[in-house]
């Protein structure tokens, strides 16, 4: 940052939380408070119009939640930082915001001094984790297969993208679609549609099938 303030946007559904976050932030002089929003559609609202640098998303929000909308923000304005601000820690909520674009995951019982450090690390590009969600990171990527060297030429007309190949591997160690989908952080949908893709371009009848021939091209 040049040395203005950091310009930060409150979106939480309860409007006595961001006033009470608003009081908080204004006592300093690194930091303003340009606005809040009570949604995440009037956060994306907002936002447009008064370009922050943070923003604090709470999750649960109504019209839009706080990962849909952290997505949107993430490609309509690409410049802003978004710190989740949430009562929430499971897995489920953690990942799905990390992959939507949130810079930072915090939980509202964080001490005054912790979320002003976070602002400020967030307006420098630096991500900041809960310590309990970290170790949820930390623990999720100690799971992830160790990474694989690099593959030769394919021996197939229609050649495996990079992320059916990550499926196959799973696929082969016995994994079903929603340890896979845990796995490589992605849903459980996504993954069907690749196992079909994998399938198709392996001329395989099933998983089992579609393992022995990646083995016999050499694939795994």
């Amino acid at each position: 940052m040049s040395g203005a303030p950091v310009r930060v946007l409150l979106a939480d559904d309860q409007s006595l939380f961001r006033e009470a976050l608003a009081v908080l932030l204004g006592v300093r002089d690194d930091i303003v408070v340009v606005g809040e929003a009570g949604d995440g559609a009037q956060a994306l609202d907002r936002a447009a119009e008064l370009r922050p640098d943070v923003v604090l998303m709470d999750l649960r929000m109504p019209v839009l939640d706080g990962v849909a909308a952290t997505r949107r923000m993430r490609v309509e304005h690409p410049g802003v930082r978004v710190i989740v601000l949430t009562t929430f820690d499971d897995d489920e909520d953690v990942f799905a915001a990390l992959r939507a674009g949130a810079l930072g995951y915090l939980l509202k019982d964080v001490s005054s001094a912790r979320l002003v450090e976070a602002v400020l690390a967030a307006a420098r590009d630096e991500a900041v984790l809960q310590p309990s969600v970290a170790a949820k990171v930390v623990a999720r990527f100690a799971r992830l297969p160790a990474e694989e060297p690099a593959a030769r030429p394919q021996p197939l007309v229609v050649p495996l993208s990079e992320r059916e190949l990550d499926v196959l591997r799973l696929l082969a160690d016995g994994r079903s679609n929603r340890e896979i989908a845990a796995a490589l952080f992605l849903a459980e949908g996504t993954v069907k549609n690749h196992v079909s893709g994998v399938l198709v371009k392996l001329d395989a009848r099933d998983r089992t099938q579609a393992a022995l021939r990646a083995r016999s091209l050499g694939l795994l």
